[in-house]
């Protein structure tokens, strides 16, 4: 039975001269991201600022969101919001932290039930206050930090530092332009997203070590191929396992984006994002060439690359004066004249 192969075997496309653009580009879009974050902000959950979430289904065919919103207009709770998602007839609505403590998020989803009444059947209900939400927030970007931190120490003592740096450098992009997107797009910012967060950290990393171990593998190997040659030959030759791999992924997280409903909606498209288009682009063309700029490849295993020189030739014989002939008493006789 023949063998599918995605990637030819003798595969030899160059990728390191796309280095002078996509590191502009990666450039322009953290800086984008890091400003979205700053002046758009996140639309954090009701994990971390607190409130009251409410997973209804309608029983007409088409939920009336004009109606519904009107009808809990007036039971002034504050702000709220409602979303539709999935079916027709699913709706998701927020309503913010009512002051009084836990009795009054319960007195204020009471409220709702009996405004609502029997036109809408209940799936999910789901109060936090606000010191679990701060808690539950500072927590998560303390595990974020302490994740990148033992990423950094793990491939320091498997790698070289450059090959730490460059990982690390790799990985908080990702995260960068993932933040970014959630930002633009308004997706929910809960534990989830943490959670999606640090699993594309682990993705990204497990396909950064693959290509940096070929390159390893072929640094010892190969003391005198330069180095944009050598990471193309390193990515090229892991380039049909990456495929495959995010390809597989790619497959799982559409299933689960379209079936999985709201409660993961926010990690699955983060995922989509983040391990998909993201975490394969920067394996590629950020985690490798860096490694040029970083200094990899100017010695190898301890040895400076010295030019190659040929072999000193054989010192020439000295040349040897050619025999004078005999002197006769004629040629004499001669000479004296």
């Amino acid at each position: 039975m023949r063998l599918l192969r995605i990637v030819p075997d003798n595969t030899r496309f160059d990728f390191m001269r796309f280095r002078r653009i996509s590191f502009p580009i990666s450039a322009m879009l953290s800086i984008a991201a890091i400003l979205l974050y700053f002046y758009h902000g996140l639309n954090f959950g009701i994990d971390f600022v607190g409130g009251t979430l409410m997973e209804v289904e309608s029983k007409a065919p088409v939920a009336d969101l004009a109606k519904m919103r009107a009808t809990i207009g007036t039971l002034r709770l504050g702000d709220f919001s409602l979303q539709q998602f999935g079916a027709p007839n699913d709706v998701l609505i927020r309503i913010s932290e009512q002051p009084g403590g836990d009795q009054a998020q319960q007195v204020a989803v009471q409220k709702v039930r009996n405004a609502l009444g029997n036109a809408v059947e209940y799936r999910r209900v789901e109060v936090v206050g606000p010191s679990v939400s701060t808690e539950l927030l500072s927590y998560g970007t303390i595990g974020l930090v302490l994740a990148i931190g033992a990423i950094l120490v793990y491939l320091w003592f498997r790698f070289e530092w450059q090959f730490a740096l460059g990982a690390m450098i790799a990985n908080v992009h990702d995260l960068v332009l993932t933040v970014g997107f959630m930002s633009l797009t308004r997706i929910d910012f809960d534990l989830t997203s943490i959670a999606a967060l640090l699993t594309i950290l682990g993705y990204s990393l497990n396909d950064t070590v693959v290509i940096y171990d070929r390159i390893r593998e072929m640094l010892r190997r190969y003391k005198r191929m330069p180095m944009p040659e050598l990471l193309n030959a390193s990515v090229n030759a892991t380039l049909s396992r990456s495929i495959v791999t995010h390809l597989t992924v790619s497959l799982s997280l559409l299933a689960l984006l379209v079936f999985g409903g709201q409660a993961i909606h926010s990690f699955t498209a983060t995922m989509m994002f983040g391990v998909v288009l993201v975490g394969t682009y920067t394996s590629v063309f950020i985690a490798s060439p860096i490694l040029i700029y970083l200094g990899v490849g100017r010695t190898r295993l301890g040895e400076a690359e010295a030019p190659e020189t040929p072999a000193e030739a054989p010192p020439k014989p000295e040349a040897v004066p050619p025999a004078k002939p005999p002197t006769t008493p004629r040629r004499q006789a001669r000479a004296r004249r």
